[in-house]
């Protein structure tokens, strides 16, 4: 009878040992899992909130620059620090095109600037307002401008388009 009790009571510490090895090895990669789904929910969020598009262009056949305008449709407002300093812009001929540099103010090719249309002037890019974009590079005579603006979350929106006159 004490063999019995002396077996049973060793299985039962076997088992209460190789449960707390079990939770102690597979705890941390839950836990880290976890964070990892965490933050990829978030960053997927935001991605999801935060939307754009283009609403027209314009350009000349031999001219300096292109003109476009986007209208934040998500729900989310961006900075207008993240919008400027973030953000990329890619424009030109179609399969020659370059990232244009941001700058404030006398803007020569190679470079973009924005207009604001910021109702509240709070210095956002609020859902329903719209921002003017030209970008300064050379505009091909015959062929399609090629336009790429990718905001900081990675949301991006391209459009070809033909100069006009």
């Amino acid at each position: 009878m004490s063999a019995e009790t002396f077996t049973t009571a060793m299985f039962l510490i076997t088992a209460v040992i190789a449960a707390g090895v079990l939770v102690n090895a597979v705890f941390p990669v839950v836990y880290n899992m976890a964070g990892t789904f965490s933050s990829a929910t978030h960053e997927s969020d935001e991605r999801l909130r935060t939307d754009f598009k283009i609403v027209t262009y314009t350009a000349q056949k031999s001219g300096t620059n292109a003109n476009i305008w986007l209208k934040n449709i998500g729900s989310s407002r961006i900075s207008m620090s993240d919008f400027t300093n973030r953000s990329d812009v890619f424009c030109g001929e179609v399969g020659k095109f370059q990232r244009l540099t941001w700058v404030s103010s006398n803007p020569t090719s190679g470079q973009w600037t924005n207009v604001n249309y910021d109702s509240n002037n709070n210095n956002y890019w609020d859902p329903g307002e719209t921002i003017q974009v030209t970008a300064y590079t050379t505009i091909p005579p015959n062929n399609a401008v090629y336009f790429q603006f990718i905001l900081p979350s990675g949301v991006y929106r391209t459009v070809e388009f033909n100069p006009v006159d």
